[in-house]
């Protein structure tokens, strides 16, 4: 349980606003939000908290994701969950940038094929997005499914990473 005083703060980004909550420690959600929640943190309460640092390292590094110069992130970052959950957030850091697994192929590599459902739905609490990309699992057939951040911006990282790994422009009409 995160026991030190937490602040949220937004970043514009191409695939709209992203809601930042952190600590002095690490940052702990990047949420996408379709309109702002609340005010933007004020630089000085930042400064003052010593989070100021971290949170503009975490956003010079969406940027630069973004720019297509960023493949891994490397600020402090950690959610809570239970075992199975780290399990599986761990194991979605190792997709490598631009290429996709299906969320069957996710239970297999986290040892339980059986576990497919409990995969699908811990892939979908990520409060990490992007960081930890929970984007780059899809259904078995190929198909664009179970995005929180909807199925848009899914498509939107999926044709972005594509396009600085292999040179695509798009992975087409979904």
């Amino acid at each position: 349980m995160i026991t030190t005083r937490s602040f949220v703060t937004y970043h514009d980004s191409p695939v709209g606003t992203l809601q930042i909550k952190s600590s002095a420690e690490a940052i702990h959600a990047i949420l996408f939000v379709n309109a702002w929640k609340g005010p933007k943190l004020d630089e000085d309460e930042m400064r003052d908290s010593g989070h100021s640092a971290l949170v503009k390292l975490c956003t010079a590094q969406l940027d630069e994701y973004f720019e297509g110069k960023r493949r891994v992130f490397d600020f402090p970052f950690t959610q809570e969950g239970t075992a199975f959950q780290q399990k599986i957030w761990n194991a979605l850091l190792e997709i490598p940038f631009g290429r996709t697994i299906s969320y069957m192929e996710l239970a297999k590599r986290t040892g339980n094929i059986k576990a497919i459902r409990a995969v699908g739905t811990t892939n979908g609490k990520n409060q990490l997005s992007i960081v930890v990309p929970c984007h780059r699992v899809i259904g078995a057939n190929g198909s664009l499914v179970g995005y929180g951040g909807d199925l848009w911006r899914k498509k939107w990282l999926l044709d972005h990473e594509a396009k600085y790994a292999y040179g695509v422009q798009e992975l087409g009409d979904w």
